[in-house]
């Protein structure tokens, strides 16, 4: 049986809100997700529905249980398996065409170069508390001037913020420098959503555990999140429509029905941000002394 797949045709319904023209700019771009479990996930997979045909992916970890309430590729039947290739096969059965670059040792120093330097866009899919490698993923797509996109699935919300070549970088708004991982922490919370529209509905307050790096999560959150991610990365790759870059971000958060534009001159050194990190780093002593 011949493949009855074509890409025109795959793609037809999103002609409309994007031109033919631009389907077929988004066809030869090239996007770099570092993490694919449970953001990453979803948002390789509305990329590939977007028509994007380009990738590289990275993650050196498998699927397990407790990944089913939020991660797109876990499931019975992929339980044990690395998550990267488990993508990659579910990109492909959609776009049996598109063309994976597949890190299975996950980014570091040493492979960054490889896999930023043909990309037009970066997407962060992270886990929260994979500080260096953040920090060192961010910073090259800054000298490499690789456009960069990070979007946190927040209690049934998502905040979103753009790091964009020759403005503030990701270091210049969050300021970890050499700080401890519990501050780095703390500042990453504050950071990403300064309007914080998530804390009010927290019904379980010691979910939340820096100190044994884990949090609360819903599949709802990180939809929210890939839904957004996509439209700006479609705004990115085209060069139309309004980008907001950090210190400018947004949060929505579909419980609570509210969105908030937030702008932070000066990113965590803002005098809100610096009472916001103090106010933390107070609730997290009171935790753990």
């Amino acid at each position: 049986m011949n493949n009855p797949f074509r890409y025109e045709q795959a793609f037809a319904r999103n002609i409309g809100w994007i031109t033919q023209d631009e389907q077929q700019v988004l066809r030869g771009k090239r996007v770099a997700i570092a993490g694919i479990g449970g953001v990453g996930g979803v948002h390789l997979l509305t990329l590939v529905r977007l028509g994007v045909s380009k990738f590289n992916i990275a993650d050196f970890d498998t699927f397990d249980i407790p990944n089913f309430n939020r991660q797109v590729g876990a499931m019975m039947s992929t339980l044990g398996q690395p998550k990267a290739e488990v993508l990659e096969r579910m990109a492909k059965d959609i776009n049996p065409e598109v063309e994976i670059r597949v890190f299975g040792n996950g980014v570091d120093a040493g492979n960054l170069d490889d896999f930023l330097g043909d990309a037009d866009l970066y997407v962060d899919g992270l886990d929260f508390f994979a500080f260096d490698a953040r920090r060192q993923t961010f910073a090259r797509c800054a000298q490499l001037g690789v456009p960069a996109t990070t979007a946190a699935p927040l209690g049934m919300g998502a905040a979103l913020l753009n790091f964009m070549p020759g403005k503030m970088t990701f270091e210049e708004y969050f300021q970890w420098g050499d700080l401890p991982d519990i501050d780095k922490a703390i500042r990453f919370a504050v950071g990403l959503a300064p309007a914080g529209l998530h804390r009010p509905y927290l019904v379980v307050p010691e979910s939340v555990n820096f100190d044994e790096q884990r949090g609360p999560s819903t599949f709802m959150a990180c939809q929210l999140c890939a839904g957004i991610i996509g439209t700006e990365a479609l705004k990115i790759l085209l060069g139309r429509g309004e980008v907001l870059a950090a210190p400018h971000g947004m949060q929505f958060d579909a419980y609570r029905n509210k969105l908030k534009r937030t702008w932070r001159p000066g990113g965590n050194s803002h005098p809100i941000q610096r009472l916001a990190i103090a106010i933390g780093k107070r609730q997290f002593a009171s935790k753990f002394k």
